[in-house]
């Protein structure tokens, strides 16, 4: 045999290694079940561990808040997922098109029938918390490398106060008394991040960090950001955010938080230029999805486009 096949194998090696100790996490939103889903074609070949469906992953929804179509948007939804994602850990939580109403927030009327529905899609088990308690707000915890990675999906639309302004023009609302994440949720993510933990991420399916547009966002509700970065600030060398919603996708970092955004898998956005405070170079609008890759005690994060190439990525350590 000669050195040159010997170093050839050698090297197919290692990178069967590297891959072997590689976690790998995929996630995106605003998935219309009525729209190609050509992406999953090109996500198939990440070998993923897990996805996580961030909000938005049926259309379901109706002007009228009427749930008549919401059954079938998830029963489609179903025969439309490829069959290589039964052997990958599904995680998911929702956002407005698979609430039941546009933009809509804890006035929706149809909100626990809405929250049968998903949790009867998704198939979570009978046992679990989010059958007997408003909103589908969870977490899990990951060993990874020996590490206690923990997750936070949050419900940003059971509990969250009406918003202020016309529609895609929103404005900040101050009142004290407004909430995203309701009371009895702020209790539950006070104590779940008093336990041990060595890396954080925190899922929302609207966009935690983004200042500067008009839309939804957790800065339309200062007061309740305010109250996030507080609880969080002593993670957040060892943290991430992510996020959904916006059909437009972004890494941002502010004061060393990152987010990173990714929407929407096939329902792209306009092309419009979108700039932030926070915003790290510029925001992509056509179909994209994003992957995490734990590994040698690092976190590489990776925002993609409908082919596979990279769009932007940030690397931390842990």
């Amino acid at each position: 045999m000669s050195n040159f096949i010997k170093l050839y194998l050698l090297y197919s090696l290692s990178l069967s290694f590297v891959h072997a100790d590689t976690t790998k996490f995929g996630f995106g939103s605003c998935l219309d079940q009525d729209y190609p889903q050509p992406i999953w074609e090109t996500i198939k070949k990440e070998d993923l561990d897990y996805f996580v469906f961030l909000g938005d992953n049926v259309y379901g929804d109706l002007p009228s808040g009427s749930l008549r179509k919401m059954a079938d948007a998830y029963k489609k939804q179903k025969n439309n997922f490829p069959e290589w994602l039964e052997n990958v850990e599904i995680l998911s939580i929702w956002d407005d098109h698979d609430y039941g109403l546009n933009d809509a927030g804890s006035e929706y009327p149809l909100k626990r029938q809405s929250q049968e529905i998903y949790l009867n899609f998704w198939e979570i088990p009978l046992d679990d918390d989010r059958h007997i308690r408003d909103g589908i707000y969870f977490s899990e915890e990951k060993i990874i490398e020996g590490k206690v990675f923990k997750l936070i999906f949050l419900d940003t639309r059971f509990f969250r106060s009406q918003l202020k302004g016309p529609k895609g023009k929103y404005v900040k609302n101050p009142d004290p008394e407004a909430t995203i994440l309701g009371n009895s949720q702020w209790n539950w993510l006070e104590d779940e991040l008093k336990n041990d933990f060595d890396f954080l991420m925190i899922f929302s399916s609207i966009q935690i960090i983004a200042k500067d547009h008009p839309y939804e966002k957790w800065s339309n509700f200062p007061l309740e950001q305010k109250r996030l970065f507080n609880l969080i600030d002593k993670h957040k060398n060892n943290m991430l955010l992510l996020s959904g919603d916006r059909h437009r996708g972004g890494i941002y970092n502010m004061d060393g938080i990152y987010e990173i955004t990714s929407s929407s898998m096939n329902k792209p956005g306009s092309s419009f230029e979108e700039t932030d405070e926070y915003l790290i170079d510029e925001t992509y609008y056509k179909e994209n999805y994003g992957v995490i890759e734990i590994n040698n005690n690092s976190v590489l994060v990776k925002l993609l486009d409908i082919e596979g190439e990279t769009i932007n990525s940030i690397k931390l350590l842990y």
